[in-house]
């Protein structure tokens, strides 16, 4: 990152020789300079759970900085199935204690630390725990929490990504706030590929989530797959009025058709497109949501990981805004919700 950005950080670390024979391969792909933004770059990883172990083994094989691990729940039978950083032995133990000797031993040149609680996100001390951050990441976390962390992280100028997966489904929202990056200039021919300079202005979850889809065209709208998106957003929603809890059973598949149909007709979806979220979708959703499986979250967390070093490099256009994905078909589509 540069001086700027880092703010009361100390001055940044330059590439050794012995780190630029470590990241050959990367600094031919995306230029020393990207690089080094990486190796000074503070990222925060928020609940240890599948999703954001595939993120972290990405991230720190490409060699950022600084890891810091928040998380406050102990290992679970449930942990072992998605997370490679977990054994049978650890079960019991705090998530974030177990896994930290595993992290380091991916890439020692980066520094781990762990928080074991959740506490330090609260609303009266999250400004500290993010303070002297570059970019936060939370995984498998309530729309609720996510919308008032995402607040607070807007209003000190962090950059957030979240990302999670609900059984067979899986999404990515970011919030960059204005991004400037380089990208390859498309109508550039003449004289060969150019690059050019370009800045998006990213919305937060809140204004997202009030996107309405007015105006666009029957293809367009089938190409953006509406029926996983608000699949996922019922989800979200009856999290929210269940406590936390999550559908686990076909008993809950006609509340989640609701919330879905209600979501997706309020949003002003194309009709000749989707009326109604597929029932077939929805009773995958309410009895797989609360489980996870590990080709789904090594595909969601692979390309966290990967927009998250692309905003880290300033390079290449990263997610604009929306990423679900469906398990099922394998496909994922990338929505630009509410962004100017």
């Amino acid at each position: 990152m540069t001086d700027q950005v880092l703010g009361n950080k100390s001055i940044p670390v330059q590439i050794t020789e012995d780190e630029a024979a470590v990241y050959d391969r990367q600094i031919r792909l995306w230029g020393l300079e990207a690089q080094q933004r990486m190796r000074n770059a503070t990222i925060i990883v928020v609940c240890l759970r599948g999703t954001a172990t595939e993120t972290i083994k990405n991230i720190v094989l490409a060699g950022i900085g600084k890891l810091i691990i928040i998380d406050g729940e102990d290992v679970t039978d449930a942990d072992l199935g998605s997370g490679f950083l977990f054994r049978d032995e650890d079960v019991g133990k705090k998530r974030v204690d177990a896994a930290k000797a595993r992290v380091e031993s991916l890439n020692p040149l980066v520094k781990v630390e762990t928080i074991p609680t959740f506490s330090v996100l609260e609303r009266e001390v999250a400004d500290t725990t993010l303070q002297n951050a570059d970019l936060v990441c939370v995984t498998d976390w309530r729309r609720d929490d996510l919308i008032q962390l995402n607040e607070v992280c807007h209003r000190l100028g962090k950059p957030i990504y979240a990302g999670g997966t609900f059984g067979l489904f899986g999404y990515i929202f970011c919030d960059l706030l204005n991004h400037e990056y380089i990208a390859p200039d498309r109508s550039a021919t003449k004289d060969g590929p150019k690059n050019v300079r370009m800045t998006t202005a990213y919305s937060t979850l809140h204004m997202a989530l009030q996107h309405k889809w007015s105006g666009l065209t029957k293809r367009q709208t089938k190409e953006l797959n509406p029926a996983v998106v608000y699949g996922i957003l019922a989800v979200w929603e009856f999290q929210s009025l269940h406590g936390g809890s999550l559908p686990d059973s076909s008993e809950h598949a006609d509340e989640l058709e609701a919330i879905a149909n209600k979501l997706l007709s309020a949003a002003d979806v194309n009709k000749q497109v989707a009326t109604a979220v597929p029932r077939t979708l929805i009773e995958t959703l309410s009895t797989t949501a609360q489980h996870e499986f590990s080709p789904v979250c090594a595909v969601v967390g692979g390309m966290l990981a990967q927009d998250i070093l692309k905003a880290l490099a300033a390079r290449e256009t990263p997610i604009a805004n929306f990423f679900t994905f469906d398990g099922d078909t394998g496909g994922g589509t990338v929505c630009r919700m509410n962004m100017p």
